[in-house]
């Protein structure tokens, strides 16, 4: 068991982000019993949910003549277009069923303003407003927190890149982490861009060992 100051981040467990959802990232599903094993180490677990209206701005159903993976200016911010995912109280934005829910400790909400999308789960994509993750784990006494989920080159990555931004010693569970990967070599570039940032790497095997 970690100290009371370590802080698991699940990031993203959701249907719609499994490989049968509408927003499908590769081998997602293997994140699921890695998380539940982790789960166990941690005192505080924090899980953050894609939480979206249906108007939501990053959805290329939302723009006429434009498909997902296409890039706009979306009130000021470049935006990547996404299919429908994660909109509130469907289906697809609950947790996966095989996630042991009753671990969590507390759950914050992301991507609920349709004009802005929000990958991080302490900021939204301009840094305009807080979920109130980073004040609620520094009232916790938090100081170090280790991330996993989905997906490694967005959510997970802006998650841990705020992580350290607001000070908390951040590391990867690099092995439960799965990536969108639009583009060749993009967790790659990812995992480099969080580890220049000072996140540190490590893996779920390293830390139920």
């Amino acid at each position: 068991m970690f100290s009371e100051e370590t802080a698991l981040i699940l990031v993203d467990l959701q249907v719609d982000f499994m490989p049968t959802g509408m927003l499908p990232v590769l081998e997602a599903d293997q994140v699921i019993p890695l998380a539940n094993a982790a789960m166990q180490k941690y005192r505080t677990v924090v899980a953050t949910q894609d939480w979206h209206p249906a108007n939501h701005g990053s959805f290329a159903a939302n723009h006429p003549w434009r498909k997902p993976g296409q890039v706009i200016d979306l009130h000021g911010l470049p935006q990547v277009l996404w299919p429908i995912h994660c909109v509130q109280d469907t289906w697809g934005s609950e947790f996966v069923a095989e996630l042991n829910v009753d671990g969590i400790t507390k759950v914050f909400r992301k991507g609920t303003d349709p004009e802005i999308d929000s990958y991080s789960g302490f900021y939204d994509n301009g840094h305009r407003k807080a979920t109130g993750m980073g004040e609620w784990l520094r009232e916790q006494g938090i100081t170090e927190v280790h991330v996993l989920g989905v997906a490694t080159d967005y959510c997970v990555k802006f998650t841990a890149l705020d992580a350290v931004g607001e000070g908390f010693n951040t590391v990867l569970l690099e092995d439960a982490c799965r990536g969108v990967n639009m583009n060749a070599g993009d967790v790659e570039a990812a995992i480099e861009e969080m580890t220049e940032a000072g996140v540190s790497i490590s893996s779920t095997v390293a830390i139920t060992a």
